[in-house]
């Protein structure tokens, strides 16, 4: 299965040099050159050659709805074809986080871009996990810090590393789908844990509680309330890019391979404990 990053890199090039030439060097314009039309074309332009060469696709880090709108026509002509969406894209915005004053929008650079909020893109991504034309929400985890690495752009917003660190944060976003709305609760569970371990041949070892199967189990307690932010986050990070958030419900307890690792917000993991999980084929593609 291949896992493409579909945007238009050729095209993106040309709008980045065009802006540094007119003196745009703020991180706002990490979004402004990586238009949602690029997104979609090179979304529909890789689910063509997959089918040319007979492979199935999983389109990672989904955030517009022009590509969105590409997945669903080829899942609806039964084409092997899947997609992801990540938190920031069904919360974060251009205008608000990535065109925050003066350098604060490097906290939110990553590829691609956060969407206008003048647009449908949240709306459009919700329907599409409901309707599952996006099977998964992942992260796209990348926990750089400010200090030493966003700051390597600093008067040129193409230099800014790209990614959010977050993957802490997941479940608590989605959850907020649940209360909303907008997903049922065994469609939450679905989009988080089980379809990911299927697609990715680690099922039934990883993404169900049942006997034999790796008991990574979360204990979470829909009456809790959850504020994000730097000093409450275990990233290893020097910002927060979900600072003041505050969430309904709360990750209680953490169980990886039936020890718990964290409870309480403490976190009492230790090195060594992490194991290398050797993946099968999709279980969906056999």
């Amino acid at each position: 299965m291949i896992m493409m990053h579909a945007e238009n890199g050729i095209a993106i090039d040309v709008l980045v040099g065009q802006a540094l030439s007119r003196g745009e060097t703020d991180p706002v314009h990490h979004g402004l050159t990586r238009p949602p039309v690029l997104e979609g074309e090179a979304t529909s332009r890789a689910i063509v050659l997959a089918g040319v060469a007979g492979a199935p696709l999983y389109i990672v880090h989904l955030s517009a709805s022009e590509a969105l709108a590409a997945v669903a026509e080829a899942r609806d002509a039964g084409k092997p074809v899947f997609a992801e969406t990540c938190p920031q894209y069904l919360y974060l915005t251009l205008e608000d986080q990535l065109g925050a004053a003066g350098f604060e929008g490097a906290k939110w650079v990553c590829s691609p871009p956060l969407r206008t909020k003048h647009a449908s893109h949240h709306r459009d991504l919700w329907q599409g996990l409901r309707t599952d034309d996006l099977a998964v929400v992942s992260t796209d985890h990348c926990p750089f810090c400010m200090k030493d690495q966003k700051e390597l752009g600093l008067g040129d917003f193409s230099k800014i590393p790209n990614g959010i660190g977050g993957v802490e944060h997941r479940m608590n976003l989605i959850y907020q789908g649940v209360l909303d709305g907008k997903l049922s609760l065994p469609r939450w569970v679905e989009t988080c844990s089980t379809t990911p371990a299927r697609l990715f041949g680690l099922y039934p070892r990883k993404g169900v509680i049942a006997p034999g199967s790796d008991a990574d189990i979360v204990l979470y307690d829909p009456a809790g309330r959850t504020s994000l932010g730097l000093e409450s986050q275990h990233m290893n990070m020097d910002y927060s890019a979900w600072e003041g958030f505050q969430v309904a419900g709360a990750v209680d307890t953490v169980l990886s391979r039936g020890s718990v690792v964290l409870s309480g917000g403490q976190f009492s993991g230790r090195p060594g404990h992490g194991r290398f999980v050797r993946r099968g084929l999709s279980e969906v593609l056999t």
